[in-house]
């Protein structure tokens, strides 16, 4: 594993959702709080205005891409153009949505949480590209990272206030017997992703670290940044061998000059595609 690389400066004041695709050119991610999607290109920092709230980006199977908004999400036909809002999930103002992901099928999960962090005051959706809305954890506090193994038997997630990793095993398409995948993590496990190999790196969030687990929950590295708030992860690049890291700054008094940062390292064993929403 190579040396951390600072990519950008402290461009973000909450970063999150970081995802690779070649149909937006490469790395984008999202500035929550800001209300901003962002671009890297060429080295340079592009942003696009999408709402109050940016909770994650998706690309979509038939181009553009699908976003999490303050109460739902949005879709866009084309990455560099607004989104048009889709779906609106719940009227309360004091829950957000938080996080997101899709599974082999194309459907999206989208997890919400409030924004005083009451216990079980958020839900786990599960969006199809139709548009028909499951509820699929109804008493989650915050809702964070969601990914799945290479060969979509099982999915990995986070409710933050846990502490840990669950893992499901997907049955027929349906998300069954959860478990704790790793508990007592360092810090608060934020964003996570899954590699070829099926290992599960997390984000804990207030240790400035992202950690390595193998299938069986064994710890197999772990890599610390310069900003303690690390909100979540992916593998990118063209050989999908870059672990790109956002960080955040969000209520800290006294936040790191590096803080809000992204960052990168090369690591050993090379990421997936990203799964597209198929909406």
């Amino acid at each position: 594993m190579s040396t951390v690389e600072q990519v950008t400066d402290a461009v973000t004041y909450h970063g999150e959702g970081p995802v690779w695709s070649p149909s937006w050119g490469g790395l984008r991610w999202v500035d929550m709080l800001a209300g901003d999607l962002l671009t890297l290109r060429e080295g340079r920092v592009e942003r696009l205005h999408v709402g109050s709230v940016a909770a994650f980006v998706r690309p979509r199977s038939r181009g553009g891409y699908v976003v999490g908004l303050e109460r739902g999400v949005g879709l866009a036909d084309r990455a560099d153009e607004a989104p048009t809002p889709w779906l609106e999930l719940w009227e309360e103002d004091s829950v957000r949505m938080n996080e997101g992901g899709c599974d082999p099928a194309g459907h999206l999960y989208a997890g919400s949480m409030p924004y005083d962090g009451t216990p079980g005051g958020a839900r786990l959706y599960r969006i199809t590209p139709d548009g028909d809305v499951t509820t699929v954890l109804p008493d989650v506090t915050i809702s964070n990272g969601i990914d799945f193994s290479p060969d979509g038997s099982r999915a990995y997630y986070n409710d933050t206030p846990t502490g840990g990793t669950d893992v499901f095993d997907v049955v027929d398409g349906a998300l069954t017997g959860r478990r704790v995948f790793h508990a007592g993590q360092t810090g608060r496990p934020d964003g996570l992703t899954v590699d070829s190999a099926g290992n599960v790196w997390v984000a804990l969030n207030g240790a400035g670290l992202v950690r390595c687990y193998s299938p069986a929950g064994e710890v197999l590295a772990e890599v610390g940044f310069p900003a303690r708030l690390t909100t979540a992860c992916t593998l990118g690049g063209e050989d999908l061998r870059d672990l790109y890291v956002t960080t955040s700054r969000e209520n800290l008094e006294d936040p790191e000059p590096e803080a809000g940062a992204l960052f990168r390292v090369r690591v050993d064993v090379p990421g997936r595609p990203v799964l597209p929403f198929g909406g």
